[in-house]
């Protein structure tokens, strides 16, 4: 007799890790949602003003990109580069997805920027900081196509390597800081990193902070997702004061040793975790880096990525604009 998994952890309608080991990440939760959760194909003709295209790159890994169609001006144009790193607490989510696919269409359309979404591996099947090495891999390749090591067309004909920035949502975020860490220590030229940008980062501490504890909680982050998550994501034996999840920590590198890009901190007023973003943007203006803040009045987490809202409510269709046009000006400073 065959016996049946059973369910070890589950994390609100997103992920179910059963006891040998396998997961499911088939979304269960109201069905009206699930749209945004679901792969958008490649397309290389241009739709709505943008061409996508799937690549792979150091070995297995993948990236899909997202070209601006030129306007008649941009013949002799090179777009700069946001390499994005999305979010899910480590453990949901694809660089194909709807909510990622629509914003980013959105940003490269707007921004006048090609947008290289990275693959990342997933965890609890890779933890961290497995989901680092990728979105560092991703920008190892870009320096080896600026250097001529290797080729993508979409890029090598359209993007200008002297402006790369690293972007990320959520634990998109984090990875932003982690990878821009490790390239400050290394000769990426003749690419060069502009800035960073970590929108809404998942930087959180073992102490409840008081956001998180009075903050309202939204469909796209909850406590249960916080906790659920990062217990899958970090590394075994360790808490959410890891350096990737609290760099601003005592138990992180001193954020004055790190050779950072410009910063551009996108926080959102009504976030959850709301107190430890700026906790971690204190501590970079203590330590004398170039870090700007944007914020967003009356916004919960991720607020932009989801369609429904955007669609529906006046704020947020408004706030979401403003935050493409707030980034929009720091790439164009840099």
């Amino acid at each position: 007799m065959v016996q049946a998994k059973k369910i070890v952890q589950e994390v609100s309608g997103w992920l179910r890790v059963y006891d040998d080991g396998s997961v499911d990440r088939t979304w269960t939760g109201p069905p009206e949602v699930k749209f945004m959760a679901e792969p958008v194909p490649p397309h290389h003709e241009f739709v709505d003003g943008v061409a996508t295209h799937d690549v792979k790159h150091c070995g297995q890994l993948r990236a899909r990109i997202y070209l601006p169609e030129k306007n008649p001006d941009e013949e002799n144009v090179k777009f700069p580069i946001l390499l994005h790193f999305h979010g899910g607490g480590f453990c949901i989510s694809q660089a194909d997805w709807y909510m990622y696919y629509n914003m980013y269409t959105r940003m490269a359309r707007s921004a006048r920027v090609i947008c290289v979404s990275v693959y990342l591996h997933l965890a609890p099947d890779h933890r961290l900081p497995t989901a680092i090495d990728d979105g560092y891999s991703a920008l190892l390749w870009l320096s080896s196509l600026a250097k001529g090591e290797s080729h993508e067309p979409w890029l090598n004909e359209n993007a200008d390597f002297n402006r790369v920035f690293l972007i990320g949502d959520s634990s998109g975020g984090n990875i932003v800081h982690e990878v821009a860490a490790r390239a400050g220590k290394v000769d990426l030229s003749p690419l060069r990193l502009a800035g960073a940008i970590p929108i809404h980062p998942g930087y959180v501490r073992s102490e409840r902070s008081k956001s998180e504890l009075e903050q309202p909680q939204s469909p796209f982050l909850t406590l249960d997702m916080v906790d659920k998550f990062l217990s899958l994501a970090l590394p075994l034996g360790c808490n959410k004061d890891h350096p990737i999840t609290c760099p601003m920590g005592p138990g992180a590198p001193p954020l004055e040793g790190l050779n950072l890009p410009p910063l551009l901190l996108c926080i959102a007023e009504k976030d959850l975790i709301l107190d430890t973003e700026m906790e971690y943007y204190e501590a970079l203006k203590k330590a004398n880096k170039d870090v700007e803040l944007l914020t967003s009045p009356g916004m919960g987490h991720s607020f932009y990525l989801n369609k429904i809202a955007v669609d529906t409510e006046p704020n947020t269709a408004a706030q979401t604009t403003g935050l493409i046009a707030g980034i929009t000006e720091f790439v164009n400073k840099h």
